[in-house]
Parts: structure tokens; C-alpha cells; sequence
């Protein structure tokens, strides 16, 4: 077979490895039948070409969540062979996916990786030692450096050339010691393993230790995370402004949009059909405006600091630091980790929810998402929106957000049934993201994006195009009035953003840019838009994940609340 598997518990480096054998241009892949992805791609060994599987990362091979289940599958299926990363600076923990993966008969080389962590924990790990207790190939890498890349290929070369022994190295042995017997107690022999090829030295923690330690202290962790979070903020909007109205913005006014109007107006007479290309909503005016200048600064900005978090090793530090008030909130610190995937977007974050602890966490989480986590692309229109106003109308919205979370997080807590268990999360080592694995990460990311929410945006535009254009939006204003005008005090035309709002969440709020709201409107607008009907492929995995009852609940109750507390804001404001 020419495929093989990049095997490893999480947080231990495979994506570098990953990276640096096979490139950024990877194809990432959901695994039948669930919705674990893994990522593949291709690289030459020893002349031949092979596919490298990087396998969701797992403790244990026992199946016993969906991530384990797919590794076991995958190894049940065969591979030329294995690659096993190790982190060194958490060996014993590591050696016991190890030892499971003798019960394959799969030539497995192990690489040795975070051997610089190591040495700054005072760890000292023989490579040579621990080759002969696994006997198998072991190679120790500093892979964000590079260090070992070049003997990991050549080991790697040599076991798939090797010749095969009757047991495949062990793995069906009577008398095996290596997980091959299933009366072997693998706990108890990675810790005899590890006790055999490392020792402790007496070296002093360094910086990004001491900085990681601190990170999970009440003092000065909070004030840590504060910053943090204040300055991705920034970083965000700063340079997402500056990206739009910079560059995006004048590209799109100056030559864009006046190259299709020139070319259509040449092409097509007056009327319906040619305003809804390059209308007032025409699709190759409003596209450009909304898509490319409004909302892809941000999200871009957004997976980059997002991404970088992610790799450092912050997220669960802070879910750490935050646990004791998550918990007064009916909830668990690890659930942060899911609501900022949802300032991406909200289907990976409902899905993420898969591995917390009990259905009354999923519920709460997905709740507190659509009620008050908008989705990035959401997120960079509402910054576009209220710059245009005031600069107090950003940190307004903050809290607005924040305390619509704690309202509904409390309330969901209170009425929906069960249990949430104990804080259970793995802290990884503070490191600094690899350059290369972080930008296969931001482009990967980036290309789901545009793949999934350029075709539901660019169907709500034409949508707007044609009721506008129809006269059918005159129509619909009349009779929403009460509500729109009345009660929310938005102009007529707004109603446009209530429709488009049900196609992609970002389209609740694109439309009233180019509305001239007062102050008050365009906070209405906002705060709406925030609470506003989740779009359809949130509907639709809120279905698939806790079925119809509880994904019209919240449909219902994200519609009514936009529309009770957006009216009572500008009725007691006005």
C-alpha cells in the first residue's frame, strides 16, 4: 500500500510534520460516515510516492470517542507504515499510544519530538535506549526547527524497504511486552520505559514555562488573558480596517465595480436584468462591496490571530483560568474553547461540542453561540457598520454581547436538565507557532470560508437584487412596518436585512451599510443582527445534532428576543 499514517496524541506537532513533508496544498477530508476530519497529502520516499495520512490525534486506540475510533479504523485498514509522534516532554503519557500501536503489524518509526521543551523542563531522553526498549526506529526532532527531518525520512525509507519478519515486529507475540499480549498492562510498562530512558536534570524552567504557569494563576493570569484578548481585538479591527478602506475599498469603487458597469451597460439595454447585475443590489456591485471589501479583511484577520492563540497553547490555559466563573455560569472552562470557534463560525463550534462532558453542555453552548457569539464574518460587518458612527459603539456592542451571554447561559442552565462534570482538559506546552504549519492552517481555513459562505452570500445578493428590483420589497416593507419602522424605529428598507439574515448571518447586518441610519439605528441594527435567526446551515446542524425541537427553540427564541429587546432599546432611547 502506499499510504502512511502520521499517528499522535494531540498537541505533540504532527501538523509540522505534516507540513514539512508534504507542503501547504493539503486536501482536508471529513472520515465516512462522521464528521472527524484528517488531513492528506503527498510526498516522495526514496524515490517512490506515498500518501500521508495525518490522523486525528488520539490518546488511546480503544475507541472510546469518535477521534479513537477513526485512528483505530485507519489502522485496520493497513498502511505501508507509521509514523508515531512522541512529545517528549510528556513520554510516559505518550509511550502508551506507543505500545497499543504493536498491536499492528505496520512498520512504525517513532519520532521523538519537543526535545528543546524537554531540555527546558530539565528532561534528558535517550533516543538510543528508548529504540531498543520499542525496537523499533526512534528519531529525536525539534521539528519547527527542522532538526531531524532529513534522518526521519532516511529511517523512514529504511523500514518500508526492510524485510518483514514472521510477527511483524511483535505484534502478535505470545511472550510480547509491548502490547502485543493483551495480559500486558501498558500503563505500568510505559512508566518502566520511561523511568529507564529519561532522567531529570536540575535546569531552571525558562521563560515560556514560567509564562505558562502564570497564565493559569488567578494573579497575574487574568490580567494575561485581558490583554490578550483586548489586543486580538485590536489587532482585528485595526487591520481589518486598514485592509478595507486602505486597500479593498478604493480597488473595489475605483476600477471593480466601474469595469462591470462598463462592460454591461455597453452589452445589455436598460432595465430589470441590468440592475440587478449592477443596481442598487446588483449582484456585481454588492458582492464586491459586501464580500471582498466589508467582511474578508476581518475574517482573514481573524483566523490569523485565532490561528496563532490556537498554536500557542492559550485557549486552554484560559479555560483553566476561567473555570471557577464558567461554572457559576452552569457551564465548564473548557466550553470557552468552543465559544471562540464560534466568533469563526458557529457549525464547527456546535460540532465541537461533541466532546464535552454531558447534553446539557452541548445545549447551553449551542444556546449561548447563536444567542451572542456572531460568526466572524458577522463580526466584520458589525465592525463595519458602527465605524461609520461612533467609536463608542464597538466597545457598546461588547458589552451588550456579553451580557446577552451571561442572561443566556444562566437561563439555559436553569431550565434545560442533566449535569456538566468537572474541568478534564490536557494543558499543552506555551510554544510558538511553526511559520509553516501556521499558514497552511490560515489557508486552509480561508478556503473553507470562501467555499462555504461565497455561494450563500452571493444567493442572498441575487435574492436582494430581485425583490428590489421586483417591486417586492416595497411590498413586504409595508406590511412589516409595524415592526421595522414602529417598534424597531429602523428605516423601511431594513426589512431586506431581517430576509437576508435566514441565508447567512453577516447578511442581517451587509444590507444596512448602505442605509444612512442615525446613531440609535445603527445600534438598534447591530444589536438585532447579533441576536438575530442563526442562518441555515446552523439551523440545519442544530437539527442534525439535538434535533428539530430544540433547533426551533432556539430559532424561535434568537427571533423573538431580537426583535423584544431591539424595540426596547429604541423606544426607551428615543
Amino acid at each position: 500500500m502506499k499510504r502512511i499514517l502520521l499517528i499522535g496524541n494531540p498537541n505533540v506537532g504532527k501538523s509540522v510534520f505534516f507540513t514539512e513533508l508534504t507542503g501547504i496544498h493539503a486536501m482536508s477530508s471529513n472520515y465516512a460516515g462522521t464528521t472527524v476530519d484528517y488531513m492528506e497529502g503527498h510526498f516522495a520516499v526514496g524515490g517512490a510516492e506515498y500518501t500521508l495520512i495525518d490522523v486525528p490525534g488520539t490518546y488511546s486506540l480503544e475507541a472510546t470517542s469518535e477521534a479513537e475510533a477513526v485512528a483505530a479504523k485507519f489502522l485496520n485498514a493497513g498502511a505501508a507504515a507509521v509514523i508515531c509522534v512522541l512529545d517528549a516532554s510528556n513520554l510516559e503519557r505518550n509511550l502508551c499510544l506507543a505500545l497499543e500501536l504493536r498491536k499492528f503489524s505496520i512498520p512504525t518509526i517513532y519520532i521523538l519530538n519537543l526535545t528543546d521543551v524537554a531540555e527546558r523542563k530539565g528532561i534528558i531522553i535517550s533516543a538510543a535506549l528508548l529504540a531498543k526498549e520499542l525496537d523499533a526506529p526512534v528519531v529525536s526532532t525539534v521539528a519547527v526547527k527542522k532538526q531531524g527531518m532529513d534522518e526521519v525520512l532516511t529511517k523512514l525509507n529504511e523500514i518500508l524497504h526492510a524485510p518483514k519478519d514472521g510477527c511483524g515486529k511483535c505484534a502478535n507475540c505470545a511472550n510480547c511486552s509491548y502490547g502485543g499480549n493483551e495480559n500486558c498492562d501498558i500503563y505500568a510498562r510505559a512508566k518502566e520505559i520511561n523511568n529507564r530512558v529519561s532522567k531529570k536534570t536540575g535546569a531552571n524552567p525558562g521563560f515560556l514555562e514560567k509564562l505558562g504557569d502564570c497564565m493559569m494563576k488567578p494573579f497575574p493570569g487574568i490580567f494575561i488573558a485581558l490583554f490578550v484578548v483586548i489586543f486580538s481585538i485590536a489587532v482585528v479591527v485595526f487591520f481589518g480596517e486598514l485592509m478595507r478602506e486602505g486597500v479593498l475599498m478604493p480597488i473595489v469603487e475605483n476600477f471593480i465595480v466601474p469595469f462591470f458597469r462598463l462592460i454591461f451597460t455597453a452589452a445589455l439595454p436598460e432595465g430589470m436584468f441590468l440592475n440587478i447585475l449592477i443596481g442598487e443590489y446588483g449582484v456585481f456591485v454588492i458582492s464586491f462591496e459586501w464580500i471582498l471589501a466589508a467582511i474578508f479583511p476581518y475574517v482573514l484577520m481573524f483566523y490569523i490571530v485565532f490561528g496563532f492563540l490556537e498554536d500557542t497553547g492559550f485557549l486552554p490555559r484560559i479555560s483553566v483560568l476561567f473555570d471557577n466563573i464558567m461554572r457559576k455560569l452552569g457551564l465548564q472552562g473548557g466550553s470557552l474553547i468552543y465559544m471562540m470557534m464560534g466568533f469563526g463560525c458557529a457549525v464547527p463550534a456546535i460540532i465541537g461540542t461533541r466532546a464535552a462532558t454531558s447534553r446539557k453542555e452541548r445545549i447551553v453552548v449551542a444556546a449561548a453561540v447563536c444567542f451572542a457569539i456572531p460568526c466572524m464574518s458577522q463580526t466584520g460587518a458589525l465592525i463595519s457598520l458602527i465605524s461609520l458612527y461612533s467609536w463608542w459603539m464597538f466597545p457598546a456592542i461588547i458589552l451588550f454581547a456579553f451580557i446577552l451571554f451571561v442572561t443566556v447561559t444562566l437561563i439555559a442552565g436553569k431550565f434545560i436538565r442533566g449535569n456538566v462534570a468537572p474541568l478534564l482538559i490536557e494543558v499543552p506546552n506555551l510554544l510558538l507557532p511553526n511559520p509553516k504549519s501556521y499558514g497552511r492552517k490560515i489557508f486552509t481555513r480561508m478556503k473553507h470560508f470562501l467555499h462555504e459562505a461565497e455561494v450563500p452570500m452571493l444567493l442572498a445578493i441575487l435574492l436582494a437584487a430581485i425583490l428590489a428590483e421586483s417591486g417586492a420589497l416595497n411590498v413586504i416593507a409595508v406590511y412589516a412596518q409595524p415592526i421595522v419602522s414602529n417598534w424597531l424605529g429602523l428605516p423601511e428598507q431594513a426589512v431586506i436585512a431581517l430576509i437576508l439574515g435566514i441565508i447567512r448571518r453577516e447578511m442581517s447586518v451587509a444590507p444596512l451599510l448602505a442605509l444612512e441610519l442615525t446613531h440609535l439605528q445603527a445600534f438598534v441594527g447591530a444589536a438585532v443582527s447579533l441576536m438575530y435567526l442563526p442562518c441555515i446551515s446552523v439551523f440545519a446542524i442544530l437539527t442534525r445534532e439535538f434535533k428539530l425541537k430544540i433547533a426551533l427553540a432556539i430559532s424561535f427564541g434568537t427571533i423573538a428576543s431580537a426583535i423584544l429587546i431591539g424595540g426596547v432599546i429604541n423606544q426607551i432611547c428615543k
